[in-house]
């Protein structure tokens, strides 16, 4: 049986797709837990408009990543937290807590999830931090300072 997915299925495709699955697996699960509908023309008409729009709508949301690193480039983002005197922080510094210093100190919107540490910050000191959106990648610099 021919299904638009309604959002991502794992194993099986991305939201938008056009998929054949097994009728039982279509009428029985997918349909029922709002995950999918019947692939009739207007409907498949309507998911190739949509995809066309999601993928418009990454291109400029890549673009104003893009923009955004450029700007951080120059900015100088501090965040400033408890450490020992050895240089060890007491709270590891995440994504979200990057966010929201460059948010507040540069005013500029940096969703978490585009922030992609390999591990949490847990020591002073100045790091690169990667920024990745699809095709889009950057970095920039924060500084981490101990509490005086």
């Amino acid at each position: 049986m021919k299904v638009i997915l309604i959002k991502d299925v794992k194993g099986l495709g991305r939201s938008h797709d056009e998929v054949v699955t097994a009728d039982g697996y279509a009428l029985n699960f997918l349909i029922p837990q709002k995950l999918a509908i019947s692939a009739t023309l207007v409907a498949v008409k309507e998911a190739e408009t949509r995809r066309k729009q999601v993928v418009d709508q990454g291109a400029l949301d890549a673009a104003l990543l893009l923009q955004n690193i450029a700007s951080l480039a120059d900015a100088k983002v501090t965040i400033v937290m408890k450490a020992n005197e050895k240089g060890h922080l007491y709270d590891a510094v995440g994504e979200t807590d990057i966010s929201k210093a460059v948010k507040e100190q540069t005013q500029i919107d940096l969703p978490a999830a585009v922030i992609k540490l390999e591990k949490p910050i847990k020591e002073l000191g100045t790091f690169d931090v990667p920024v990745a959106s699809g095709e889009t990648f950057g970095k920039f610099s924060i500084v981490i300072e101990a509490e005086a």
